[in-house]
């Protein structure tokens, strides 16, 4: 069973997909933030530190790339953590991602909501440090 002190937010503006997420995240024990634009997401992350940022990259407002940058650019922002969930599967966008300190990446056509949620829980168990993606 997961800790309940850990914190996920989830940046997503599909309503039926963020909501599936939180709810499945939510059976599991983590408390859940919702953002839905990455103007939202920025703001969440200048109020408070989640244990992980589950982030779109393509988001109304600003990108999920544009988060990524504003959070290693702005010293107010803690970093934190983030797995990418996106359709844009191409190896320039994943490099991206990552470079920008992404620690996984889920293309949403390719992954089923249990995957996603089984390797939200080893990452949490392992930590950051010794997270190894599958």
């Amino acid at each position: 069973m997961a800790d309940t002190d850990k914190k996920i937010l989830l940046v997503e503006d599909d309503e039926f997909l963020s909501s599936l997420i939180k709810n499945r995240l939510h059976r599991e024990n983590f408390r859940v933030a919702l953002a839905t634009d990455g103007e939202e997401a920025i703001e969440a992350l200048k109020k408070e530190t989640p244990d992980l940022v589950l982030l779109d990259l393509i988001l109304p407002k600003r990108l999920g790339f544009e988060v990524m940058e504003e959070v290693q650019n702005n010293p107010e922002i803690k970093r934190p953590p983030f797995m990418i969930i996106s359709n844009l599967s191409q190896k320039e966008d994943v490099k991206r991602a990552q470079d920008l300190g992404a620690v996984d990446y889920f293309i949403k056509a390719q992954i089923m909501i249990d995957d996603l949620i089984k390797r939200v829980k080893a990452f949490m168990d392992a930590g950051a440090d010794n997270y190894v993606p599958e």
